[in-house]
């Protein structure tokens, strides 16, 4: 724990994450009974890849990446989660070793919930089990998503990809976004190196497609940029 704050309602909390709504509070104060507040400071280490999971995190606020470094030294981030998104729930199943390591990206709040407290529930309520089994479906879908445009889609179609990935289908325009974090992580994430992704946007800021300013990423034409090849 690092400094003095408000004592938060773990319960609140848990009733308002997605894969426990329905619960009774009944349910979800016995969860609570299994579950701490995790309060992390930039840069700090959750796990490390080779602990073994004793339960799944939720992100209160903040931001966490999950990554693992290359025998040569590289990092390489597999995902980048903010608030009200939970991760470590498949290797708490398995009663295996974390094969990441999870680091927070600014200061954060989270919640560690036992595994054994999720199990507990699990068995009285096949609802929860039905929840956990579509959630875990969704990250697999999402890898396969991953491997398949890592494989199929050129840098520059992922950095748009992903440059476009708040912004509604039908939006023709202009629009404006926030990066959510470092460049370099977002770099990894989308399997490019930094100075690669840098060299992208400087060339759609070249083009006249957008502007970059930090973070902030204000796109001139939100259909020429759907469309760009270069």
């Amino acid at each position: 724990m690092h400094g003095h704050r408000p004592a938060i309602n773990i319960e609140a909390l848990l009733a308002h994450v997605p894969l426990f709504k329905g619960l009774s509070p009944e349910e979800i104060s016995r969860l609570a009974r299994g579950t701490r507040d995790l309060s992390v400071l930039r840069g700090e280490l959750l796990f490390n890849k080779g602990d073994i999971p004793t339960g799944m995190h939720l992100v209160v606020y903040g931001q966490v990446k999950l990554a693992f470094t290359s025998p040569q030294g590289g990092e390489k981030v597999v995902e980048i989660l903010g608030q009200g998104e939970t991760f470590g729930e498949a290797v708490m199943f398995m009663d295996k070793p974390y094969i990441v390591h999870a680091q927070a990206l600014c200061d954060s709040l989270l919640l560690h919930v036992s595994k054994s407290a999720i199990l507990d529930e699990m068995d009285k309520d096949p609802g929860l089990a039905r929840k956990m089994i579509a959630g875990l479906s969704l990250r697999l879908h999402q890898v396969i998503s991953d491997v398949e445009s890592f494989s199929l889609q050129s840098a520059r179609q992922r950095i748009i990809g992903y440059l476009l990935r708040d912004v509604a289908d039908d939006a023709t325009e202009t629009a404006t976004i926030t990066l959510p974090t470092q460049k370099g992580v977002i770099a990894s994430r989308l399997n490019v190196t930094h100075e690669h992704f840098s060299r992208i946007l400087q060339e759609l800021s070249q083009q006249g497609l957008l502007k970059v300013d930090g973070r902030r990423i204000d796109i001139a034409n939100v259909a020429a940029l759907r469309r760009y090849e270069g």
